[in-house]
């Protein structure tokens, strides 16, 4: 088939032709701005799931939602060497920007403050730095979200751009992404300043998206944070939704799947989003003609694999040190060796995969925790491990 008119498109956080499955979220969403810009209580948001589930598209998606009703919306991408304060700040300005506002006097005022608080390092002694330019042409505000302490000042901006977005009726949305990579001082400000903001009542919501363990981030910072957001798992695609993703573009473009051929589809991506679209991508592609066919998508799964081997497990495999590669084999062995073998996304008990090493758990905590860093493995409770990406134990087993 024509792979000029191939409909599908498999790219990190890059929208799908048909965003199936997710309309209970995106109404969810609706109500929270309506709710937020009528000064009603609502909690802000924190997306869950495994890498390749389509967070970060949802997340995109969300952010749309919130534009289309005119708010004020900026995104960040969370990294562990990165402090908070210039990511946000930038984010915030783009909020503020979006947002607009009759009186200027009033927007100057609240972007001197973001340009206050981006300046500022944190830490006691800190000093004002003007090495970086947020791009705010206004002076920096004096007094005002610049003490140094992240949780103070963040509270202090919170509260300034959300009585800005107030007078005009709006709201401003923070979204975060790989938000589990927030420090642990940010991760308690945010939270601090999450709660502040709820109990002004002030349109001020962040929209999270993050590994399986970021509920357990946020509740090792602040132990309110439970009530604090609301969290969604984002989940592999059930079995219509999942058909929908591939039939949707394919009769844009005058083209089918046989039912046997849908059948072949899922049970080769598992409904994991990122897969539905590079197995999509490679069954077009090698496809003769329309319908598609079972035998289609065995011809083309060989192709669509040796893809994801080397640029979606591949890479992160590679980033492992040998020791560590030996932890994650010893993983997916422990996964497919139980009586009942477990789905790839399924934990495993550390001691089980100490044994499997033949060493104590103790000595393998430094390539644990390496890992855990590198966000090739997750731990949502005491004990277990799993990984982050669906089907990479399988990947594994294949590699030998």
């Amino acid at each position: 088939m024509d792979p000029i008119r191939n409909p599908y498109a498999p790219g990190a956080g890059q929208r799908p032709p048909e965003l199936a499955g997710r309309d209970e979220q995106l109404r969810a969403f609706d109500v929270v701005l309506e709710r937020v810009a009528r000064s009603r209580p609502e909690r802000s948001l924190v997306l869950t799931g495994l890498r390749g589930v389509g967070k970060t598209v949802l997340l995109n998606a969300l952010r749309s939602a919130a534009v289309r009703k005119g708010w004020g919306t900026g995104k960040l991408e969370a990294r562990p060497d990165q402090p908070l304060r210039r990511p946000l700040s930038s984010a915030l300005h783009q909020a503020v920007r979006e947002l607009g506002h009759p009186q200027q006097d009033e927007v100057d005022q609240v972007l001197g403050v973001i340009k206050a608080f981006a300046h500022r390092e944190a830490g006691p002694g800190a000093r004002l730095k003007d090495q970086w330019n947020p791009g705010i042409d206004v002076p920096a505000a004096r007094g005002r979200a610049d003490s140094g302490d992240i949780e103070i000042d963040l509270v202090e901006l919170f509260t300034d751009v959300g009585g800005l977005a107030a007078d005009r009726g709006l709201g401003i949305a923070v979204c975060i992404d790989e938000m589990q990579d927030l420090g642990p001082d940010d991760v308690s400000a945010l939270c601090a300043a999450c709660h502040e903001v709820s109990q002004s009542g002030l349109p001020v919501i962040v929209v999270g998206a993050g590994l399986p363990h970021l509920p357990a981030v946020l509740s090792a910072s602040k132990s309110y944070s439970e009530r604090l957001f609301t969290y969604q798992r984002i989940d592999r695609l059930g079995r219509d939704a999942a058909d929908l993703a591939l039939t949707a573009p394919a009769a844009g473009e005058d083209a089918s799947f046989e039912d046997d051929a849908l059948a072949a589809m899922y049970a080769v991506t598992g409904g994991y989003p990122y897969f539905i679209q590079a197995y999509g991508k490679a069954v077009w592609d090698l496809a003769p003609r329309s319908p598609i066919t079972a035998a289609d998508v065995s011809v083309a799964a060989p192709e669509a694999e040796a893809e994801l081997a080397v640029g979606f497990f591949g890479s992160r495999f590679e980033r492992a040190t040998p020791g560590e590669r030996d932890y994650l084999r010893a993983m997916a062995s422990v996964a497919s060796g139980l009586d009942e073998p477990l789905d790839d996304a399924d934990s495993v008990p550390t001691a089980a995969v100490a044994a499997v090493l033949g060493k104590k758990p103790q000595s393998l905590s430094p390539a644990r925790d390496s890992l855990l860093k590198k966000g090739l493995i997750y731990s949502a409770e005491r004990g277990r491990i799993a990984f982050t990406v669906p089907h990479f134990g399988r990947y594994l087993r294949e590699q030998g």
